[in-house]
């Protein structure tokens, strides 16, 4: 039987942070929420979830989370590596200065662990190999910077506050924000095929990445947050399949018939080509196979239409 926990989940009306919220309530668990809504939207909170909106870079944040807490799961921050260029100050106050302020707060308050939602974009331009976590660093983005420094001031307290790092590959699924398009490379091509056939790509075709289904990232965070074996340990979550942009493209045109894509443009920082090597993640967590890809897009598919293209949504236009 799951052992109730109260758990603190930063980021809830955001994206993953709500689906990884509802799998937790799923379990039993009691869940506090933190958000300021700068990028989520206050309908994906679970009503079960004890809400709180406030800015985790502010350090009067931390005072209005109950003390009982025993698990972080930190998914708030800014999520675009094109959107941290626009002010990269901003940029490190939502995704470092936050993670210090909840360092701060896992330590004072004794909790047992601290899962970090951290990115693929720490590695910077990498061989066209499976990527390990042991590879050197090398950001090219003011974002891939924040999440690295907030993996090091983990790393520097893991003796008063246990840690574990996810670094996220391409997520991608039902819930999605679709008005958003500067990231999440997927949701961007399927937004712009659903309102109006015509995908804009900014960079190569031939770039490629590593996509992973919301459901398959849910039971990752369920299993880092429960399970001993994570505990100090930096773990990529991707599903090491390479898949080219063209092939992304091709699969979401297939989707949606008339759908088409032109080049134009590039994106500041852009990775050219990124997939996780998984060995770690599936021993260290026991986990078996992923949610093929053209599954998952046609789940994703599904959702997005009645968001997209139905006027009353009011989303796209």
């Amino acid at each position: 039987m799951t052992t109730v926990r109260k758990i603190l989940v930063t980021g809830v009306a955001g994206f993953i942070g709500s689906h990884v919220a509802r799998g937790l309530l799923r379990d039993g668990h009691e869940v506090v929420g933190i958000d300021d809504l700068s990028g989520g939207d206050i309908a994906n909170v679970p009503p079960q979830v004890e809400f709180i909106q406030a800015d985790l870079a502010a350090r009067s944040a931390a005072r209005s989370i109950p003390s009982g807490c025993r698990k972080i799961l930190h998914l708030a921050g800014q999520s675009s590596g094109e959107i941290s260029f626009d002010d990269p100050i901003a940029d490190i106050e939502k995704n470092t200065l936050s993670t210090l302020n909840l360092i701060r707060y896992g330590i004072e308050n004794r909790v047992e662990r601290i899962v970090y939602a951290s990115s693929m974009s720490v590695y910077g331009e990498v061989e066209d190999a499976p990527i390990d976590e042991g590879r050197r660093c090398s950001p090219l983005s003011c974002y891939g910077v924040g999440k690295l420094a907030a993996e090091n001031y983990l790393r520097i307290y893991r003796s008063k506050l246990p840690f574990v790092a996810l670094r996220m590959f391409n997520v991608y699924g039902p819930g999605q924000n679709m008005k958003n398009l500067r990231q999440g490379m997927v949701s961007i091509y399927l937004a712009q095929a659903l309102a109006n056939g015509s995908i804009e790509v900014k960079g190569s075709l031939d770039r490629f990445r590593d996509f992973i289904y919301i459901d398959d990232v849910v039971e990752i965070w369920r299993r880092a947050a429960a399970s001993p074996s994570p505990l100090g340990r930096i773990l990529n979550v991707g599903t090491g399949v390479r898949t080219t942009v063209e092939a992304l493209l091709k699969h979401i045109c297939a989707l949606v018939p008339g759908a088409g894509y032109f080049v134009h443009g590039a994106t500041p920082g852009d990775q050219s080509g990124i997939y996780a090597a998984t060995a770690n993640l599936k021993a260290c967590l026991d986990i078996g196979g992923f949610t093929q890809l053209d599954e998952g897009l046609l789940k994703f598919a599904q959702w997005a239409r009645g968001v997209v293209v139905d006027p009353a949504a009011g989303v796209i236009s």
